[in-house]
């Protein structure tokens, strides 16, 4: 498993806790923009958006570089990869209990079925 910090950890998923952050993460996906770009789907000022911004950047989910009068943000995916290895890591504790609980209900159902009148032999 990818070790982060722990406060690193927290400082990705406090980003991610917000619905308008996920989806300027997702608007950086095929190229970066500038905070106007990112503010027009939004009904927000442009300080409102580079709040936002300011959230994930200090997540280093973002980066901003100056493009002549322009900031530009881009994506640093590397924080969210971590992040990622990190409910990977539990995914695989819940897999396994979701397949044992399966397996646990398909077994007790199986008496109920050879002993019902319906049920094939």
């Amino acid at each position: 498993m990818v070790e982060l910090s722990t406060s690193a950890l927290d400082s990705v998923f406090h980003a991610l806790s917000d619905g308008t952050r996920r989806a300027i993460l997702r608007d950086l996906l095929v190229e970066g923009k500038s905070v106007g770009e990112l503010a027009k789907p939004y009904e927000m000022s442009l300080a409102a958006v580079s709040k936002h911004v300011q959230v994930l950047e200090r997540a280093e989910l973002v980066e901003r570089q100056r493009r002549g009068q322009f900031q530009i943000v881009r994506l640093k995916p590397k924080s969210l990869r971590a992040a990622q290895d990190w409910l990977a890591f539990y995914e695989t504790f819940w897999t396994a209990r979701l397949d044992a609980l399966q397996t646990h209900l398909e077994q007790a159902d199986e008496p109920a079925q050879k002993g019902h009148p319906d049920a094939s032999t």
